[in-house]
């Protein structure tokens, strides 16, 4: 069996460091040694080329080599990490997966199960298999319903890491093992030798504790968690004064929240991402670090935008789902994003949210995105959730819910915040409800999640 170009890669990085995980520190000949082993272990078990191997992990030296082994052998990994037994069950039998490896902390041998497939093999996954390349379920993240499965042909999407060049850089990896943000920030760090660091938990003084301790250059995280980092204080109480680049997506950075981030961090450079789960991940350039504004730049990506949506053909793009229909693609291609976007004159976009959650007001559409960004720029508001409500009259109005920072006079917040509101937005974009809840806004994945809290 021929190595995978980046296999080969890694096996001539040699001793140069690869990860570092708490105490424990491994080379990327660490790696290649822990990729043989797996690619043994997948023989004797006689797992097919084809196979669908739910991968329950998250980022260690095993389950990178393990997803990689997989790849080599032609097989279809489904990585899966969550704490929720039922969502594990569920994406398992989504997937269609005929092995279950489970990688957990702390055991020294991989846990393999062979388990009957719910159906018989899907046509893409026939497809995949004739073409003897191997495969990569990613399954959407939505908290509610049946989650999509949706299949990768491996090798397009590892293709375009092939021209990276190798760099003395190091990485932090925060966004999740089977999230596609994660996965390139991964497979970016593998091709280019990065010295990747995986911090205990993604608690925020955790975070900033590894960054300080590796003198981490690159911290790639999501607005959510950007903005937790600023809530905690654990900016001013670790030495993050090595970040260099900071770069940010899944969700609308709000501008006056990236203006709080390049005070309290003025020495790196914040650059806005822009992929989805169907496409992968493109190459973008900001305007500036303390601009939302980007621009797709991407050989092997096309744009256009559709009615406000952002529409999007790739190279890298999924080979359909394995559980669902595909009318977000259209006939000859394109992939519907839900992504609303302003174009400006000169080809850049500014991302304002999601197509569903837009809030029609007596048929004056509200994007939450903007509500938001007003109230980030009051002092007293640490983070905020702007959603849409019922209303008997207008159909919807607009509701926040606020995080308040060092203050216990909530009426007089409030008072604030409605002031400062007309004084920036129209009559119907200011909160007409505002409340105060006691839990963090945010989705396990560190994502604002547009389902409001009780």
């Amino acid at each position: 069996m021929a190595n995978h170009w980046l296999v080969e890669r890694i096996f001539e990085f040699g001793d140069r460091a690869c990860f570092v995980q708490g105490q424990q520190a491994s080379t990327y000949a660490d790696l290649a040694g822990e990729i043989a082993r797996f690619r043994s272990f997948f023989q004797k078990q006689k797992i097919a080329p084809g196979a669908i191997v739910a991968l329950e992990a998250d980022y260690s030296l095993k389950a990178v080599a393990a997803l990689l082994a997989l790849f080599e052998h032609k097989a279809i990994a489904a990585p899966i990490t969550t704490t929720s037994k039922a969502e594990t069950e569920s994406r398992i039998r989504e997937a269609n997966a005929c092995w279950r490896l489970t990688l957990s902390e702390g055991d020294s041998s991989p846990k393999l199960q062979s388990i009957e497939p719910q159906s018989p093999p899907h046509q893409l996954v026939t497809q995949l298999t004739e073409l003897n390349h191997p495969g990569l379920i990613l399954f959407s993240s939505g908290s509610t319903g049946t989650p999509k499965a949706m299949i990768h042909d491996a090798h397009r999407l590892l293709e375009p890491f092939s021209k990276k060049r190798t760099r003395r850089l190091s990485i932090l990896i925060f966004l999740l093992f089977d999230h596609i943000g994660g996965l390139n920030t991964l497979f970016n760090g593998l091709a280019s030798g990065a010295k990747i660091v995986i911090p205990a938990s993604r608690e925020a003084h955790t975070v900033a504790q590894a960054i300080e301790a590796h003198k981490v250059k690159l911290l790639p995280a999501s607005p959510t968690f950007l903005n937790l980092l600023l809530i905690s204080g654990a900016h001013e109480k670790h030495d993050l004064s090595s970040l260099r680049f900071i770069t940010y997506g899944t969700e609308p950075m709000p501008q006056s929240l990236l203006k709080r981030l390049k005070a309290a961090l003025p020495d790196a450079n914040f650059i806005q991402t822009f992929g989805t789960s169907e496409t992968g991940i493109s190459q973008t350039v900001s305007r500036a670090s303390s601009s939302t504004q980007i621009k797709i730049d991407d050989p092997d990506t096309e744009f256009k935008i559709v009615d406000g949506e952002l529409w999007l053909r790739s190279r890298s793009q999924i080979l359909g789902y394995l559980n669902h229909e595909m009318s977000r693609f259209t006939p000859d291609g394109w992939f519907k994003t839900g992504d609303t976007v302003v174009e400006s004159g000169d080809g850049f976009l500014t991302l304002t949210g999601r197509r569903e959650d837009l809030i029609n007001v007596g048929g004056e559409k509200v994007t939450p995105s903007e509500v938001e960004s007003v109230l980030l720029e009051i002092p007293e508001v640490a983070d905020c959730l702007v959603f849409g409500e019922s209303n008997a009259i207008t159909g919807q109005n607009v509701a926040a819910q606020i995080i308040p920072k060092n203050t216990t006079d909530l009426r007089a917040l409030k008072r604030r915040i409605k002031n400062h509101c007309r004084e920036s937005l129209a009559p119907y974009k200011i909160p007409a409800r505002i409340t105060f809840p006691e839990k963090a806004l945010f989705s396990s994945r560190f994502k604002k999640s547009r389902t409001p809290i009780a």
